[in-house]
């Protein structure tokens, strides 16, 4: 099939959407179907619309079912969709009303659903591979990764401030990678890298060298306010790379209700506990790496082609 996926996010941008965008067209062609990419429904040929983001990309949703009442729609939902734009859009609103299926990317997702509109669901995890061989832990400090970009509903300084309240003897070290959206973000990260030792803000890498952080790291935090279902996690788990997690949503749908590793959004006292608690008691660390190594299954390549080829046949 001739398959259409539109994302806001700009060829050659660093952004989630675009990211993920990229990477589904290249699984999709492992399929064997033919795939663009695009910012915009332009009445290019295709058999199946996969709008990215339901109210972003919700004027190309609409032109595409307007001219194509008989074409497949597929509609991507995001975080922001899910947890806050859905409230409140009509535009967002109208984009699942008008699609034939929904993909979420957690499970706890289909529960941010109007209850009429929840059986259009698909829940498709999104995979991840780590490093051919994972490196050796840094020796020097106890490594924690936070990984993405610096924006508001990340909440990206929440470690950097849990880590003020560590205690001396405590040799966590904290590894930012992400790029600053804005040049107050850039100078707030610089910032804190001089009141803060424990702060190593890293940038925009790569995604081979940011992996390699993530892989060698003892710890990933997310601390995100919103997350429809968070690639960092996902990479995690195929790093075998415990996480400690806000209590969102996202992350539970991923992770599971009854994971030990949640703190409360923007509480930092909670996290700077579980970050030394996590440092200190080596039986609390196995049982958050046993409990994400179980998960990791959630995250293979295997199971996301499969869930995206019943979905393409369902259509």
């Amino acid at each position: 099939m001739r398959l259409l996926i539109v994302t806001p996010a700009p060829k050659g941008s660093r952004k989630g959407n675009r990211i993920t965008a990229d990477r589904w067209a290249r699984l999709l062609r492992q399929l064997g179907h033919r795939v663009e990419t695009t910012e915009a429904f332009r009445d290019q040929p295709c058999d199946v619309l996969i709008g990215l983001h339901a109210r972003k990309s919700a004027a190309s949703i609409r032109s595409y079912r307007a001219q194509r009442p008989d074409g497949r729609l597929l509609v991507v939902l995001t975080g922001t969709d899910l947890y806050h734009d859905l409230p409140q859009s009509r535009a967002a609103q109208h984009s699942i009303e008008l699609a034939d299926r929904l993909v979420v990317l957690q499970a706890r997702a289909v529960d941010a659903l109007p209850r009429g509109l929840r059986s259009k669901a698909r829940v498709i995890v999104q995979s991840a591979i780590g490093p051919t061989s994972r490196p050796s832990p840094r020796k020097d400090v106890f490594e924690v990764c936070v990984v993405g970009h610096l924006r508001p509903v990340k909440d990206p300084f929440r470690t950097a401030l849990a880590t003020r309240r560590l205690p001396p003897e405590s040799q966590i070290s904290v590894s930012h990678l992400g790029a600053a959206l804005d040049p107050g973000m850039a100078r707030r990260a610089s910032d804190e890298m001089l009141r803060n030792p424990r702060y190593h803000w890293l940038g925009d890498l790569p995604h081979a060298q940011a992996l390699r952080v993530l892989a060698r790291s003892r710890v990933l935090v997310n601390s995100s306010k919103m997350e429809g279902g968070a690639n960092a996690i996902c990479e995690a788990l195929a790093c075998g790379v415990p996480v400690l997690s806000s209590r969102i949503a996202g992350s539970i749908g991923l992770l599971g209700e009854d994971y030990p590793g949640y703190f409360e959004v923007g509480d930092t006292l909670e996290l700077a506990a579980l970050l030394r608690r996590f440092e200190s008691d080596a039986a609390f660390r196995e049982q958050l790496k046993s409990r994400c190594r179980d998960l990791a299954r959630i995250v293979e390549p295997k199971r996301e082609l499969a869930a995206w080829r019943r979905l393409l046949t369902e259509l």
